[in-house]
């Protein structure tokens, strides 16, 4: 897994202090499924053909670079299978 950094602006930092208990990589990970579901792409649909991809040969590098949306992963696996 890769790490990336995050801005905490102030409020932030203050609203999870005062949550300890709450997880801010799933707070993370939640706004991310809710930005999939505006952009109709379902996580288990994505991890599949994510999946898929790698069984492939490709690295999450090599498909970064080869697709910029979920069609074009789609189409990815899809020249492969046929």
């Amino acid at each position: 897994m890769i790490s990336r950094s995050v801005t905490v602006e102030d409020i932030d930092e203050l609203f999870l202090r005062w949550n300890d208990h709450l997880n801010a990589s799933a707070l993370y990970r939640q706004a991310l499924r809710d930005e999939m579901q505006l952009r109709d792409v379902e996580p288990h649909e994505l991890r599949a053909q994510l999946t898929e991809a790698r069984e492939l040969g490709y690295s999450l590098d090599e498909i970064a670079t080869m697709t910029s949306r979920y069609a074009d992963l789609q189409a990815l696996v899809y020249d492969h299978t046929e």
